[in-house]
């Protein structure tokens, strides 16, 4: 596949070192870094490779990837690794999709404390999750989930949300039995949300009480406990977003699922359509528009274009994609080896391959005129580290 005509580097490094300069000091370190990244990504600035292919001859340079999980350049590798790695989790059962959302009051105060209001969406879906599927009036069982955490919505507007993939169904308390979900209903939707609500509210409120959030802003008067009681009131009455999709067609539409969302960054390179006099010009789909013409073409200036992208920019070490309950890390095996032993399963296996050739790892680069291995000629070496922030 040829490089997209546009790409997010090339707005960074035509418009970047300006905005940068003019947003001195409102610019947190971890967005700088990203910036920075993302523009030497696949540069000389990181050094690289001269390559020579082994079947037509011909010599390429390869330049090093920043591998940060920001940028759209460098999550396809990644996502495969871990594609690999969870093709052996999966169970011969039907799987469900489902989506909680913040209200977009709590999403502005979510940006304020990405890291513990983030955390806490992950928590109450994944605790919401086990315990309605835990009473006996629903499923009666222990399940398991992959939640992924989503930041953007189609625009690149602020817009937190968890993909929730979970198996239709889980262990009996005694360990026992499989309990199977009814065909093509998980767990009542309009359960789970008043639930996600009623729980997120308390222990969004038990926060505020220790002191752990905060304020700045138009929302600064939040940080007075009245006044933030009385903000809260009106979440406790509208509706709060979670819905479940139809089960998917099979394990492979599981995993062909994962691969389109599990590494996802807030906007790839393939919905870029130009940058000229007019701005930045980019796909988008509008879900409020039933019609024909959900799919539409946003155009912003470079400057909200970046302020925009950045937005989604998480804290440092903080998990994006987490499993819970019989697929926490610290039980998944034990907890799957039971659930195939009960559902009289075989673990899946890799497809065997014919011959030794076939089975040898794949070679690190490849040719992109006729696909052979290509031999390393020569390393060139990385010109400026990245890992800092900008010069001052």
């Amino acid at each position: 596949m040829g490089r997209p005509a546009l790409e997010v580097a090339d707005i960074f490094r035509t418009f970047g070192p300006a905005w940068r300069e003019s947003q001195r000091g409102h610019l947190s370190l971890a967005q700088l870094k990203v910036m920075s990244a993302i523009e030497q990504c696949r540069s000389a600035a990181l050094g690289g490779h001269v390559l020579r292919c082994e079947g037509c001859g011909a010599d390429q340079v390869s330049y090093n990837s920043c591998r940060n999980r920001h940028c759209p350049k460098c999550q396809s590798t990644a996502a495969k690794r871990w594609l690999d790695a969870r093709q052996a989790d999966l169970l011969p059962v039907e799987y469900y999709h489902v989506v909680f959302t913040l209200p977009a009051p709590i999403a502005d105060i979510a940006y304020q404390n990405k890291a513990r209001l983030y955390g806490l969406l992950f928590d109450m879906a994944a605790e919401v999750l086990q315990t309605i599927a835990a009473d006996p009036k629903h499923l009666g069982a222990r399940i398991g989930a992959t939640l992924v955490l989503h930041t953007w919505g189609s625009a690149l507007t602020h817009h937190p949300h968890v993909h929730g993939i979970v198996p239709g169904g889980g262990l009996a308390p005694d360990g026992k039995t499989w309990i199977a979900c009814r065909p093509g209903f998980f767990l009542p939707v309009r359960v789970l949300s008043r639930l996600f609500r009623r729980r997120f509210l308390e222990e969004l409120l038990r926060l505020h009480r220790a002191g752990l959030l905060e304020f700045f802003g138009e929302h600064a008067a939040l940080a007075d406990a009245r006044a933030f009681i009385a903000w809260l009131a009106p979440m406790r009455k509208c509706e709060w977003v979670v819905y479940a999709k139809r089960p998917f067609a099979g394990p492979e539409a599981v995993l062909a699922y994962l691969s389109r969302y599990t590494h996802r960054v807030a906007i790839s390179n393939s919905r870029l359509l130009a940058m000229d006099e007019r701005g930045v010009s980019f796909r988008w789909k509008d879900y409020r528009d039933k019609g024909r013409t959900r799919y539409k073409t946003m155009t912003l200036t470079p400057q909200e274009f970046m302020r925009r992208f950045l937005l989604h920019v998480l804290p440092g070490g903080f998990h994006r994609i987490r499993h819970y309950g019989m697929l926490a890390n610290g039980s998944r095996k034990a907890s799957l080896a039971l659930a195939r032993d009960l559902l009289q399963a075989e673990p899946p296996r890799r497809e065997a391959t014919g011959n030794a050739a076939e089975a040898s790892p794949r070679p690190t680069f490849v040719c992109s005129h006729c696909g052979h291995a290509m031999a390393v000629l020569r390393i060139l070496q990385r010109s400026v580290a990245i890992r800092g922030p900008p010069p001052s």
